[in-house]
């Protein structure tokens, strides 16, 4: 079986060839995934292969996305990659952060680690070279922030002409820094995320440029690799659970499809439970998930949260997310912005640091009360970076939620004025 796309509905399951230039089913429209013949894979082969690859100096091997690339071979051939070294992101481990999570242990997948600061970079060096492939010269996306910067950086190095729309007034300055400093053309929109998708998506088809949010599916296939590598790392040892924030819902839609994948060809004997965190004031698959099947899904027009990242009220890739939580057996919570706020401190005062969208994660496994021995996964997915003006107003107690409430400093850590005096900071320091 040749690569091909597949619409997910169950009652369509159409198929279209890899090369055409879709993101929906034209049939149904459904959502799409990449399918693949693995019949000839050979587990213990690729993984001596892919340790070895970890000291090549190949462009293609030195990625921590591409080293993985026999489970999305979705290419003719590698000309049209562009990397930037992605993925190669560690795990980190906090006592700090276990004990205010109710664990005796926890682990970071810190995909803050990547080029430009973000997981969205697995996803994108993927999506430019399918772009590339197809012989586009204009790529596209809406965001809130992080996928601008690695759309903007990728596309650039690709020699292909990134345009980016932006909600007005809406973006943390550290990511649209990136997205300026990359060469991307930056368009504000006067309206929220899920309306200017659907503006772009009018304007992609009508101008002939490649879409590249998170609904084009071989940036789900490069976001699998997160997985794939964060397996390698534990030496294929399956955790109890693997949690992470949800906005659009593309990263859990890719770790369910990439574990799906290893377990049915036998690379780990079980899949780990999925958890996905949302913001409480924009938490519509929340929301969905706790009255399943008395409602259809309702998207939310006038989300709110200080996480920008997961600012997101209809998130698109909502039927995907659902399959991987109920075959995993996973679970969906909601938290506040005092719970982001006080949980992203904790991880800082671990010396890791994450946005502030990453750090709903840990405020969602205090609240979930997981066993205190589980084996935790938790992925941060941005720098620390990405928004300091965050940072600096949590610290000095002058941050303030959506609705104007002021979010308490419990973990504050504001910058202390003093004289210039040895004597009275001797004294200070003393105290």
């Amino acid at each position: 079986m040749q690569p091909c796309l597949n619409c997910i509905a169950p009652a369509c399951r159409a198929s279209f060839g890899i090369n055409e230039i879709i993101y929906n089913c034209p049939k149904c429209g459904g959502l799409l995934e990449a399918k693949y013949d693995f019949s000839d894979i050979d587990v213990h082969l690729l993984k001596r292969i892919w340790r070895e690859r970890r000291m090549e100096n190949n462009p293609l091997d030195q990625s921590g996305v591409w080293r993985y690339r026999e489970l999305f071979p979705f290419l003719d051939d590698y000309n049209s990659v562009v990397t930037l070294r992605e993925g190669n992101t560690p795990l980190l481990q906090s006592v700090r952060a276990a004990a205010y999570g109710g664990l005796a242990n926890i682990t970071f997948k810190h995909q803050g680690f990547n080029p430009t600061g973000s997981f969205k970079d697995n996803g994108m060096t993927a999506g430019v070279a399918q772009a590339r492939r197809l012989g586009m010269k204009r790529v596209a996306c809406v965001s809130t922030g992080n996928t601008s910067a690695s759309m903007a950086a990728y596309a650039s190095a690709g020699g292909l002409d990134p345009l980016i729309f932006i909600p007005n007034g809406n973006i943390a300055y550290g990511k649209l820094a990136q997205a300026l400093e990359y060469g991307a053309k930056t368009f504000q929109v006067d309206a929220n995320f899920d309306q200017i998708l659907a503006l772009v998506r009018v304007l992609t088809e009508r101008l002939g440029i490649y879409l590249l949010n998170s609904i084009n599916p071989f940036r789900i296939e490069g976001q699998k690799s997160i997985v794939i590598e964060m397996m390698d790392q534990r030496d294929w040892k399956v955790p109890d659970w693997v949690v992470l924030p949800g906005g659009n819902l593309g990263n859990v839609s890719a770790f369910g499809k990439g574990l799906r994948e290893l377990h049915q060809l036998g690379f780990i004997d079980r899949l780990p439970r999925l958890a996905v965190i949302q913001a409480a004031g924009a938490s519509p698959f929340y929301e969905y998930m706790r009255e399943k099947g008395s409602k259809p899904f309702e998207a939310q027009g006038h989300p709110e949260t200080l996480a920008t990242a997961i600012k997101i009220g209809d998130p698109v890739s909502w039927p995907k997310a659902q399959f991987e939580i109920e075959t995993s057996n996973g679970v969906v919570e909601s938290v506040t912005e005092q719970e982001i706020a006080d949980a992203k401190a904790v991880i800082g005062h671990s010396g890791i640091g994450c946005e502030p969208a990453s750090a709903a994660t840990l405020a969602g496994i205090r609240k979930l009360k997981l066993d205190r021995n589980a084996d935790v996964v938790a992925v941060l997915t941005g720098n620390v970076l990405k928004d300091p003006d965050y940072i600096y107003r949590y610290h000095t107690g002058a941050l303030q939620a959506p609705d104007s409430s002021p979010i308490k400093p419990n973990f504050g850590n504001a910058p202390i004025v003093v004289p210039n005096d040895a004597e009275k900071i001797t004294a200070l320091l003393a105290g």
